[in-house]
């Protein structure tokens, strides 16, 4: 019974190494980025925001290399990521549109740097909800997201 579970266990984590580049989401409030796959290395930067994107770029053991919004590479140990999706909020106030079409009504505006929940993709379009609010937002205008990636 351990051992199929240990082997599930590996089998979902050999899959999700397997599809990099992936999205994977900071799962607690407080995440070293380190210079490299090891405690051994030097502490980059300390991320203070749970739920917050990160691009999992490649991974050595236990350790996954990162990317940030802002383009900032390093190390996070993976225990520290959990597969939930989110997104930043990109450039500009943004609206959040009732259906994924710019004519459709606004349901409320996002400024930058507002991380929310990645609920769905659809072609140019993603639907999101932050602070209970749920509405589609230009795939272009957010950040967590792949351009080509289809997001159920």
């Amino acid at each position: 019974m351990v051992a199929a579970l240990l082997l599930a266990a590996m089998a979902r984590t050999t899959a999700a190494v397997e599809k990099m580049p992936y999205f994977a989401s900071l799962r607690v409030d407080l995440v070293n980025m380190r210079a490299g796959p090891g405690e051994r290395y030097p502490i980059d930067w300390v991320y203070q925001r749970k739920g917050l994107p990160i691009e999992v770029l490649a991974a050595f053991d236990v350790w996954r290399k990162v990317r940030d919004s802002d383009g900032t590479e390093g190390w996070m140990h993976e225990r520290m990521l959990t597969p939930a999706r989110s997104v930043v909020v990109r450039g500009a106030l943004r609206p959040l549109r009732s259906d994924p079409d710019a004519a459709a009504s606004v349901v409320a505006r996002a400024e930058p740097g507002v991380v929310a929940r990645l609920l769905e993709c659809r072609g140019a379009w993603c639907r999101i909800e932050a602070q209970d609010i749920k509405g589609w937002i230009k795939r272009s205008e957010i950040w967590g997201v792949l351009p080509d990636e289809t997001v159920k």
